[in-house]
């Protein structure tokens, strides 16, 4: 049976059902968010005289918890005309819509006696086949569907998502007794494919796979900290980005989930769990205790682990809980020995193995607390879970990890794992000894750019399933690399395409990057078909390397400037009129000179969560790599669609003079960014090197003749130069804008009028890209502008541009 989901109904428009409910908008499903109609009327409703019988007020809870939703930040939603797809209404009038739906997700409070009369009164409406789940986080799926109809039970089950749904990857999803294979199937494939997800399929155990482990590690640490006389600076110091985990680390997740949820969740562990070999983890420490207490639960009462305040001369500070005491005092700076042994280790997964090797505190920390998680992973197999993998795949996706504990495990290496866990007192599971004695040394390995992992119960290593979608760069970089230098990686990806992967630091656009890709673009149209420019780091670029304008500027070598800002524009410029098919595939930050790389493109494939804009106004200059010309360049492109070319330029103008960044990448199609028609966003960003390849391909199939380079470009000369001339004087004298800035503006627009022409003309690209090399190094003159590239590289901001 083939399933479509055209539309889906959300009953409960709390955070999580708000969320859910943008992010199905997200994606092109049509929704319906539900929830129960108010029992009396607000004060502002009495105003205006309304009763309860009116609609308006009937949707209050609804309509108020959407707005609510929509307004917060980070936005739960693509675009904001994506809301559109999303119609609210009530429980009692509008409950008979569900028979048109194809997938009911109940969100409701967490009480199973409610959750079961919502499911009763569903069962009236819903219609024989339409899937039905809980996103539940943890009350058993079994006694949910108790009394249902045998096609009710068949086709229900729980799915977990996490909480932002937009931006947590995690979908657990979790059967009851009479689940069929057909439902499982269909949601693991489709939490992937259409949702972005990283589908798990969990055991009906106490809060599943990801909660368990998650809650697990944070209880562990809060157990931990007294005893080891840490504070919490020091603890979010050790367990955030030097691990590879979000820069909130352990107490500020805490405070931005709210401690009241954490404690939720664990108590329900500990009182589920009775035979967890770590069940006296679970309660809660006296600290806790007094903070639940105290209403000291995170963001949403103002204060938690952390809370912002205001100094006697009026300056904000981020006061810190002293657990000893539990009175906030400032900030203190944290710093160990051990982490300033892995500065030069850029790989993440490469300091697990110094890090566990500290003589000072950093380092007797890590000992614990890995041997504590490797020791409780190991124990929750099967009872969770029978598959290792899926234990990473949770902690990845759900909590932000960027290594699962079973990769932590196999990068210090699994008998040292064991040593430490010996030296701390804790025990492994039996099946650790058994795949050692069966000759399995790690837990997973890479076999043809594929990664198998170790099944228990063949003790072999078995192929990890859904990857048939996927390419994974770490898999074959060593295998296909075809050319590689220390900017880059040029990889063969099969079926003549290859592929060009930053690997410079936050992977800054260089000299040496910019050699990799005119290399690879030289192979490509040697003995090639197309080519791919991708990376699967944490952003595709953040933009060209300051510091080195920054020197060649401050040492007066304008030559040397000159040629590298022309190479640059050379570079896109081979890009855009190359003798193969040419896709970027941007995702994260993509900033400064990876937005103008992206601008080149033959075609762009971004991942969702893409965050893209020209930002080189902040440094002081305008985009010198092709940036500005394409902006005038598209900007020109819709003169002959709308009759007021000024106002257009102007739009066009600004999305460089106000660096604008997209908060997502169907929001960079507004700014012209990504352009309708021939750019595409994909939802699950592991696909998106997979769909670059798919279209380089098929665009080589097609017969991709080399582009003529342009020169019918339309620009405006003096009438658009003297319009944005009035327009920064204006926003000077209103003290809007810096003299400095304006000096930035004018030289961006003299670029993008196409200079003091008397009137408008037809030019090529190089000469827009000539105007705009030479306004581009005469900004790098300016004092000013070296004074802020100076204080961001002060900051440990240098590659941002």
């Amino acid at each position: 049976m083939k399933r479509t989901i055209k539309k889906v109904a959300v009953i409960g428009s709390g955070i999580m059902g708000s969320g859910i409910a943008c992010h199905f908008a997200n994606i092109g499903v049509e929704v319906l968010l539900l929830d129960i109609v108010p029992r009396e009327l607000n004060e502002k409703e009495k105003s205006k005289g309304l009763s309860l019988s009116d609609k308006v007020v009937r949707n209050r809870l609804v309509n108020d918890a959407l707005t609510a939703s929509l307004k917060s930040k980070p936005s739960p939603i693509y675009h904001k005309k994506f809301a559109s797809r999303i119609t609210t209404g009530n429980l009692e009038d509008d409950i008979a819509k569900v028979g048109d739906v194809d997938w009911i997700i109940e969100v409701v409070v967490e009480r199973l006696d409610i959750k079961k009369q919502v499911f009763e009164t569903l069962e009236k409406h819903r219609k024989p086949g339409t899937l039905i789940t809980s996103n539940t986080s943890g009350i058993p799926i079994k006694f949910m569907s108790e009394g249902r109809s045998d096609d009710f039970q068949k086709h229900f089950c729980g799915t977990h998502f996490f909480n932002p749904p937009r931006y947590l990857k995690l979908f657990e999803i979790i059967p009851g007794p009479q689940t069929s294979e057909e439902v499982l199937s269909f949601l693991n494939g489709y939490g992937e494919q259409y949702l972005g997800k990283t589908s798990v399929v969990a055991k009906d155990t106490p809060a599943f796979i990801g909660n368990r482990i998650g809650i697990f590690s944070i209880m562990s640490l809060f157990h931990m900290v007294k005893d080891m006389g840490l504070t919490i600076e020091e603890v979010d110091k050790l367990t955030g980005p030097v691990i590879g985990r979000p820069k909130s680390a352990t107490f500020r997740t805490v405070d931005v989930v709210g401690l009241d949820t954490l404690v939720h969740v664990a108590n329900g562990i500990a009182e589920n769990c009775p035979d967890d070999e770590r069940h006296t983890l679970f309660s809660l420490p006296g600290f806790i205790g007094t903070m639940m207490e105290n209403k000291w639960l995170g963001s949403k009462t103002k204060q938690g682990f952390y809370k912002k305040s205001v100094t006697e001369d009026g300056k904000k500070e981020i006061l810190s809980l002293d657990l000893d005491t539990l009175e906030y005092r400032s900030k203190k700076r944290a710093s160990f020995a051990t982490l300033e042994l892995t500065k030069t280790i850029d790989a993440v997964i490469d300091r697990f193995k110094v890090l566990v090797t500290g003589k000072d505190k950093a380092g007797e920390f890590y000992r614990k607390t890995f041997a504590a998680l490797f020791a409780y992973v190991s124990n929750r197999i099967p009872e969770i879970t029978d598959e290792l993998y899926k234990i990473d795949d949770a902690m990845k996706a759900g909590f932000g990890w960027e290594h699962g504990p079973f990769q932590i495990w196999d990068a210090i290496g699994v008998e040292k794992g064991l040593d430490i866990m010996k030296a701390e007192g804790y025990e492994a599971a039996g099946w650790i000894n058994d795949m050692i004695t069966s000759g399995n040394t790690s837990f997973y390995s890479v076999k043809e750019g594929a990664t198998y992992f170790y099944d228990i119960p063949s003790k072999k290593q078995t192929k990890v399933p859904g990857q048939d979608a996927f390419i994974i760069l770490d898999n074959i970089r060593e295998s296909s690399a075809v050319f590689k230098n220390s900017g880059v990686v040029v990889e063969d990806l099969g079926d003549g395409i290859l592929n060009v992967e930053f690997q410079s630091k936050m992977n800054s656009i260089g000299g040496d990057v910019l050699a990799g890709l005119n290399k690879a673009i030289d192979i490509a149209e040697k003995d090639f078909q197309g080519l791919v420019v991708g990376n699967q780091g944490a952003n595709f670029s953040v933009g060209a390397n300051i510091a080195m304008i920054f020197m060649m500027a401050v040492e007066q070598e304008y030559d040397e400037l000159n040629m590298a800002v022309k190479y640059f524009q050379d570079s896109c410029m081979r890009l855009r009129y190359s003798s193969i098919p040419t896709i970027v595939a941007p995702h994260g930050m993509t900033l400064g000179g990876g937005c103008e790389m992206t601008l080149h493109a033959d075609k762009v494939v971004a991942a969702a969560e893409s965050y893209i804009g020209l930002v080189e106004f902040g440094v002081g200059v305008i985009p010198g790599g092709g940036g500005s010309k394409e902006m005038a360049l598209r900007a020109a492109d819709t003169f002959q669609k709308n009759d007021v070319e000024l106002n257009r330029l102007q739009e066009h103008f600004l999305t460089i003079g106000m660096a604008k960044v997209s908060t997502s990448a169907y929001e960079a199609y507004d700014t012209n960014i990504l352009q309708h028609g021939k750019d595409i966003v994909v939802v699950n960003k592991n696909r998106q090197i997979a769909t670059a390849k798919a279209y380089a391909k098929l665009m080589a199939e097609q017969g991709y003749t080399q582009p003529v380079r342009r020169k019918d470009v339309k620009v405006l000369g003096k009438q658009a130069l003297g319009m944005f001339l009035v327009g920064t004087d204006s926003m000077e004298a209103g003290k809007y804008i810096s003299e400095h800035d304006k000096k930035i503006a004018n030289k961006l627009a003299y670029v993008m009028a196409g200079g003091d022409l008397s009137e408008a003309s037809l030019v090529s690209e190089q000469y827009l890209l000539d105007l705009e090399r030479e306004a581009f190094l005469s900004l790098t003159t300016e004092r000013k502008t070296l004074e802020r590239i100076e204080h961001m590289l002060k900051k440990g901001k240098p590659l941002r541009n």
